[in-house]
């Protein structure tokens, strides 16, 4: 796991948390990773609009993170898959409420104009 960005400026946990998932397209990440694990260009086809080079950063920020596991397998051309490690299924699991608030408070009102 990669060291705070911030050693010691935390408050609160979700100070803590949010460091984390800081990022715009690591919710996204989070969110797709949940379904199975992809490899590099199907992630990327997932995710409209997110470049390259970002995708690759925010995979290696959660891979560090301990988020996300990246594995290598020893083939011709090489294959490499994204999935979620259990630390962040559980993170997943934490952001759960969080989603549904955004369905029943945000999404609900754009659908409903």
């Amino acid at each position: 796991m990669r060291t705070a960005q911030r050693p010691g400026s935390y408050i609160c946990g979700i100070d803590a948390a949010m460091d984390v998932i800081s990022g715009k397209w690591k919710g996204l990440i989070l969110w797709a990773l949940n379904e199975r694990p992809y490899r590099f260009g199907e992630l990327r086809r997932e995710l409209p609009g997110v470049t390259e080079k970002v995708l690759a950063a925010q995979l290696r920020e959660m891979e560090q993170d301990g988020i996300v596991h990246r594995e290598v397998f020893d083939e011709v051309p090489p294959r490499v898959e994204y999935s979620l490690t259990p630390r962040g299924v559980s993170l997943n699991e934490a952001l759960a409420p969080l989603g549904a608030w955004g369905r029943e408070n945000v999404l609900a009102h754009i659908t409903h104009r």
